[in-house]
């Protein structure tokens, strides 16, 4: 082997000084696994649905919809009713956001004044919604064949119009919206989605207490009249 062997070696080794090396960026995570700054800054928004049981005061669904989307969320839709408690209401709003957004949705109603509770409602939830399309008469036949498809229910018919209610899932409204394009959808109107917990779940935390307790004065009222 020839003396100038091992320094050709290393000339062919040399790489860049380590001041003209690229430095990555990002923290690493407890793998020690480097995280792309961009992904990071960047988090997968998901779609979901809050309820929060208010008290009947004038304004409340104002308050509500007007602290969120002050913050600039982004609110897909948004409906309240009456509860088994007449002091009481749910509003069900329905938002896309990343989750630290979503958390501080949750955070920023529960500090309302007259919001109760508040609970982002998973998967599982029943969310259904209704929608009123008012289409061209011309068909009739037709248009009757798609509602029934879709389990819907003609509100009017006329010589020029028809109107017709679906209820259901978002899914199924979309699907239905859709079917009756080939008629030609003169008005249309959706309510939004409002949801339930599945099952035996309490849809928020503390309805429970508060069911129980209005049955118990309930019971007491009854009891007390029946012996007078």
């Amino acid at each position: 082997m020839s003396e100038q062997e091992p320094e050709q070696r290393v000339n062919e080794l040399r790489g860049p000084a380590p001041e003209e090396r690229p430095r990555p960026t990002g923290r690493r995570n407890s793998q020690g696994m480097r995280i792309d700054p961009e992904v990071e800054a960047e988090p997968r928004s998901r779609r979901t649905a809050i309820s929060a049981l208010v008290e009947n005061e004038p304004g409340v669904l104002a308050k509500a919809s007007g602290l969120v989307s002050r913050r600039q969320f982004n609110i897909e839709s948004l409906t309240v009713g009456t509860t088994t408690n007449p002091e009481t209401s749910r509003i069900t709003l329905v938002i896309e956001e990343p989750e630290p957004g979503i958390r501080q949705v949750e955070k920023q109603l529960e500090k309302l004044l007259p919001v109760i509770s508040v609970q982002e409602l998973g998967d599982s939830a029943i969310q259904r919604e209704l929608v009123i399309l008012k289409v061209h008469g011309d068909e009739p036949d037709k248009v009757q064949a798609v509602t029934e498809m879709y389990d819907g229910t003609v509100l009017d018919a006329g010589p020029r119009t028809i109107s017709i209610e679906i209820t259901g899932g978002e899914g199924k409204i979309d699907d239905a919206i859709d079917a009756f394009q080939q008629f030609g959808i003169r008005e249309l109107a959706r309510t939004g989605q409002t949801a339930i917990a599945r099952g035996d779940v309490w849809t928020t935390d503390v309805e429970e207490e508060r069911y129980e307790r209005m049955h118990e004065s309930w019971r007491t009222t009854t009891t007390t009249t029946n012996d007078d």
